[in-house]
Order: C-alpha cells, then sequence, then structure tokens
C-alpha cells in the first residue's frame, strides 16, 4: 500500500492531515499579524473547539484525521540524529544568526525531551524569557525584553493544504512564497525523509527549488489532470517544474495540466479560495473567478519538454473538455449576489472540503452560499467559523488529503 494516494478532489475522502491551532496564536500580537500574515488574533479557546468539530465531522464520515504534530514527532523519533538536525535547522530557518544564541535555543528545545512536545513547542514560537536557564549569567539576552520573541511563532500551519501537495502517489513539497511561512515545510520534509509509513514517497517538486508554489494552489481533478493556479504564491516556472516532474515519471498517469491565471490579490490567495469541485459536475465558486483573465493547457512536448498552450474557451467549457464533463454547474458564492458574495468569500465560501462526490464540509457563516449548494444537490455539513476564519483558512486549505479512493 503505497504512503499517499490522491487523484480527485471529490472522491472519497479516507485519511486526511490536520492541525490543530496551539499556543501559536498566544504570541500572535497586533504589531506582528501583518508579518505573521494574519489580519486578526483568533481567540485560541474558541479556534480549538471549531478545529475539533470539524475533525468530529471528518471522524464521523469514516475519515481517519492523522495530526501534523504527531507525525512529526513520530518521525524524529527514528534516531537521536533526526531530532537534532531538526532542531538545529529548524533554528537557522528561524533567522537566527547569532552563534551563542543559536547554541542557548538548541540547549533549551533539546531538553524537552517528549518529541510531540518538541514540535509544539517549535510551532508556538521562543520568546527571550523561556531560555533564561540556559543562558550565562552576563548575557544580555537574560535581561532583555521578556516579550521578544527569538523564533516566531508558526501560526499559518492550520492550514496543512499549503506546505504539501499530495499529487497521486507523490507530493510537491512546496516553497512557500512568503518567508514567514517557508519553515512550515520543515515538518512535511522529516516526515517524508525518515517517518515508517510516509518515508520515500516521491517528490515532484521539493522546498529548495528556486520558484515559489503552495498547496492551495493545486487541485488534482482526475488520473490525469491536475489544476494549478498562478496566484499571488505560485509562480508560473514553478507550475511548469512540477508539471515536467509529473510528465517524466513513467510511473505517474497525468498528462495535462491546466495553470489558471488568478488574481494577483489577497482574497484571491489561491485557487482553492476561489474554486473547489464539489461534485462530478458541480464546482463552488467565486463570481469573479469568471474573470480569470487566462487559462494555459500545459502537456507533454514530443521531444519530452513542455508544450503550453493558451486555451481561449470559458472556464466552464474548458472544465467540460479537458475533465470530460457533459455540462459544469457553477455555484457562486452568495447565490450571485454582488454583497453576499464578497462577504461570504472573505470568509472562504468556495473552500469547501469534499468527503465524498456531493458532500461537503462547509463555514457555518457563510449561509447563502451553503443554501444554494443545497438548492443544486449537495449535502453540506456545517462547522462552527467565529475564529478559524479569522485566519483566510476555510476548510479545503485546513486539510490536506493523504489518501483518497479510486
Amino acid at each position: 500500500m503505497r504512503p499517499v494516494n490522491n487523484f480527485s478532489e471529490i472522491k472519497t475522502l479516507k485519511r486526511v492531515l490536520l492541525h490543530r491551532p496551539g499556543n501559536e496564536y498566544l504570541n500572535l500580537t497586533p504589531t506582528s499579524l501583518s508579518r505573521l500574515l494574519f489580519d486578526e488574533i483568533p481567540y485560541l479557546k474558541n479556534a480549538q473547539a471549531e478545529h475539533d468539530r470539524f475533525a468530529e465531522l471528518l471522524v464521523d464520515q469514516g475519515v481517519e484525521v492523522v495530526y501534523m504534530v504527531d507525525i512529526t514527532a513520530e518521525a524524529l523519533s527514528t534516531s537521536p540524529e533526526v531530532r537534532e538536525n531538526f532542531i538545529k535547522q529548524f533554528i537557522e530557518e528561524g533567522g537566527v544568526v547569532n552563534e551563542r544564541m543559536a547554541e542557548h535555543l538548541f540547549k533549551y528545545l533539546n531538553s524537552i525531551h517528549d518529541n510531540r512536545d518538541l514540535v509544539s513547542k517549535c510551532i508556538e514560537g521562543t520568546d527571550v524569557s523561556e531560555i533564561k536557564d540556559y543562558v550565562e549569567q552576563s548575557n544580555f539576552y537574560q535581561t532583555g525584553d521578556p516579550g521578544r520573541m527569538l523564533l516566531d511563532p508558526i501560526p499559518n500551519l492550520y492550514a496543512t493544504r499549503d506546505p504539501f501537495a499530495t499529487i497521486g502517489n507523490g507530493i510537491s513539497l512546496n516553497n512557500m512564497h512568503f518567508e514567514t511561512r517557508k519553515r512550515e515545510t520543515i515538518f512535511a520534509d522529516y516526515v517524508f525523509k525518515y517517518h515508517p509509513q510516509y518515508q520515500n514517497v516521491k517528490r515532484y517538486y521539493n522546498r529548495d527549488q528556486n520558484y515559489t508554489i503552495e498547496g492551495g494552489d493545486v487541485e488534482v481533478y482526475n488520473e490525469h489532470v491536475v489544476g494549478i493556479g498562478i496566484s499571488q504564491r505560485t509562480e508560473p516556472d514553478a507550475i511548469s517544474e512540477l508539471a515536467q516532474a509529473l510528465f517524466d515519471d513513467s510511473e505517474a498517469s497525468f498528462n495535462t495540466v491546466l495553470a489558471f491565471d488568478i488574481p494577483n490579490e489577497r482574497s484571491f490567495m489561491h485557487l482553492d479560495t476561489v474554486i473547489t469541485r464539489v461534485d462530478e459536475d458541480k464546482f463552488a465558486v467565486h463570481s469573479e473567478v469568471m474573470a480569470i483573465s487566462r487559462t494555459y493547457v500545459i502537456t507533454k512536448a514530443d521531444d519530452g519538454g513542455l508544450n503550453i498552450v493558451e486555451e481561449n474557451l470559458t472556464l466552464d467549457k474548458i472544465l467540460e473538455k479537458y475533465l470530460g464533463i457533459e455540462k459544469v454547474t457553477f455555484i457562486k458564492c452568495g447565490n450571485g449576489n454582488r454583497i453576499a458574495a464578497e462577504r461570504e468569500q472573505w470568509s472562504d465560501a468556495a473552500n469547501v472540503l469534499c468527503i465524498r462526490p456531493g458532500v461537503v464540509i462547509a463555514y457555518d457563516r457563510n449561509y447563502v452560499t451553503i443554501e444554494a449548494m443545497r438548492q443544486n444537490g449537495i449535502e453540506v455539513l456545517e462547522m462552527p467559523s467565529g475564529e478559524l476564519s479569522r485566519g483566510r483558512a476555510g476548510p479545503h486549505c485546513m486539510s490536506m488529503a493523504l489518501w483518497r479512493e479510486q
């Protein structure tokens, strides 16, 4: 049995990766929000309760829920060397350039014996006051500002869709666009290198490649076609390199990549914020996705390179043509009402998670869009969203499919 299996956005979901928000939210401040890519500070207690309900809905539908903290901890438990290398790499990529401070941080983090607690602490962030027992009495860091972060928190990790994407039986381990999110991929890197269940998975893209790409822009439509957004965070060259790797894999069945050029705006952050598949012939969309400026069809050229052509059909006709759908139905955010669409798009109304064809999980606050989906025969399981939505990540963003039935 292969470690990952994902050839669809809608086939029955059997195993999914989540990250339950932790104390990293407590290290968000008004002055750090912009740098850490948050608009507001979620209330941790309620955010965790909402996330637990999300996981409960999945389990009730027969989905196995796997947590990033757990599988990373299991990977680090494979040897002392792996654990030590992880800590050193995490400190280095955290931007700690002072060698003495890096040593103090290593002593502190290495003193956390339980690997699950260690991973949680890395995500939470570390401030000056926490390492006082590991710093010489004369060191000025001990008397520094106790609220000064030595290692920033990683609050966006609850959007587990982004650091990597499962594509068929392989993954794209992504080079994230913003510096503050790049460390998120360290966890997946160690999982797919060392975890007994997930190691040695084929990589179609790696975190050290030159161009940025994020998992929210990658949607696997079927065994042959992958859709990728050219977005604020995913560069065209990254799509080309990923497509080439897919086509060069003799064991892979993918032969077409559809590259959608979406607006470079925060409300259009990723492809899955404006369009997600909810059934064989139905897609939840933000109304303005119809204004996608260009779509490129990427296939393998006769010489082994890439053949890239612009497709001039409308979006619905493109999906019908390349996915073999007789007639596509778009279910619009806000049910076509402009004000409702803008409001609900801000809280990820199009960003729903399909558990099986025609059954999705959606934020309860997007009630106009939910009613539109139900009018189109979609079963909607509602989850609370007062706090989680503040991080601009919907149910699709908050989940990474590890295994779907084919």
